[in-house]
């Protein structure tokens, strides 16, 4: 009934009005705390306090749909702890279990702190463990990929945090997560998310080493030569699936020491420098989606009286973004790479008649 009563969703706003009220009311009297501690007592063995759990569940979510910064107040209070607890239970899956990864994931994307605290309850382990079922198995229904994207959701965020990114790199995150490209399952998609978060930035130097260190260059480029089609109506587009591959291949040009560094660089020069072509191939392709994203940009400026920062944004989406990433990767291997890359690059440019000047103007955003 409580449930049903702070819903705030598909009400008239006059309903609406009065569900909000009661969810300050619920707040400010501890519901959080009660729910946890009724969660903790609850046999899920018996039918009737599997519902118990549920709803409970179906309260704290709707609570958080009103509150979201309730999710920060909760973590700590114990929250977070029985939902790794749920998820880790040797029960069959459930509808629990989904609500479970449901609720973990909004708790942790809403709040730093439950990031931080997730971590230090050893919950990058846990979510590890629970993904690591799909390294060789697709999930057996729909509600259990749900589940597993929630979870590789709720990796990603953590990954965020420098901390979070060295307790991934000590569990071996890295190694499940490689594994997964190799399988060619419905994880692929969730775990070359993942290895992009754990990999961007210089937080993710330790990690983009030890990818090198466990071949996994030998699993990114097949994937960078060639993008696989959609997996599914959840999967990676085409687009978003290149713009992972090049996310990756950047980070570990800006982070891998010299040693690493010249092995990645020397993948460009295999096959007759095939990655080379590849990555002139996603060049054009790029250029050509921006171009026609600049020129309907320019009827939609008039129309809507756009910003440069909105233009600059929408561009960024319609292409720019993964173009410049391209483009990133081109400028470094032929200033850092063996010399034949550059003569391969320039004469790929001549024979479409382009010049490196665009390249360079397409990485100030131009």
């Amino acid at each position: 009934m409580v449930q049903e009563m702070t819903e705030v969703e598909d009400r008239e706003d006059e309903e609406s009005d009065g569900a909000e009220a009661l969810v300050e009311a619920l707040l400010e009297g501890q519901v959080v705390t009660i729910l946890v501690h009724n969660l903790q007592r609850l046999d899920e063995s018996h039918k009737a306090e599997g519902d118990g759990v549920h709803n409970s569940l179906g309260i704290i979510e709707n609570l958080a749909e009103v509150r979201p910064e309730m999710c920060t107040e909760a973590g700590p209070g114990g929250l977070l702890a029985w939902l790794l607890k749920r998820l880790r239970a040797k029960l069959p899956f459930d509808a629990n279990k989904l609500y479970a990864s449901e609720i973990l994931a909004i708790c942790i994307q809403n709040s730093e702190e439950n990031r931080r605290l997730l971590g230090e309850i050893d919950g990058i382990d846990v979510l590890l463990q629970q993904l690591a079922v799909f390294k060789r198995h697709d999930p057996a229904t729909n509600e259990e990929q749900e589940m597993m994207e929630n979870l590789f959701d709720t990796l990603c965020a953590c990954l965020m945090l420098t901390i979070n990114r060295e307790l991934f790199l000590r569990g071996e995150g890295l190694q499940l997560m490689n594994l997964m490209l190799r399988e060619k399952k419905l994880s692929r998609n969730g775990a070359l998310r993942v290895l992009d978060h754990a990999l961007t930035g210089g937080e993710g130097a330790d990690n983009c080493n030890k990818f090198v260190e466990i071949l996994g260059l030998r699993t990114i480029f097949p994937l960078f030569m060639k993008t696989p089609g959609k997996h599914g109506k959840k999967g990676l587009t085409k687009d978003q699936h290149e713009e992972h591959v090049i996310s990756i291949i950047v980070s570990l040009l800006r982070n891998c020491r010299p040693n690493q560094r010249t092995r990645l660089l020397n993948k460009f020069t295999e096959n007759d420098h095939e990655k080379v072509d590849r990555l002139l191939e996603l060049h054009f392709k790029y250029l050509e989606k921006v171009l026609a994203t600049n020129y309907a940009l320019e009827e939609q400026a008039k129309a809507e009286n756009l910003g440069e920062d909105e233009l600059y944004l929408r561009r960024l989406d319609g292409g720019l973004f993964t173009l410049q990433l391209v483009d990133y990767v081109m400028l470094d291997v032929c200033a850092t790479g063996p010399p034949s890359i550059k003569r391969r690059v320039l004469k790929i440019l001549n024979l479409r008649n382009a010049s490196v000047k665009t390249i360079k103007n397409i990485m100030r955003g131009e």
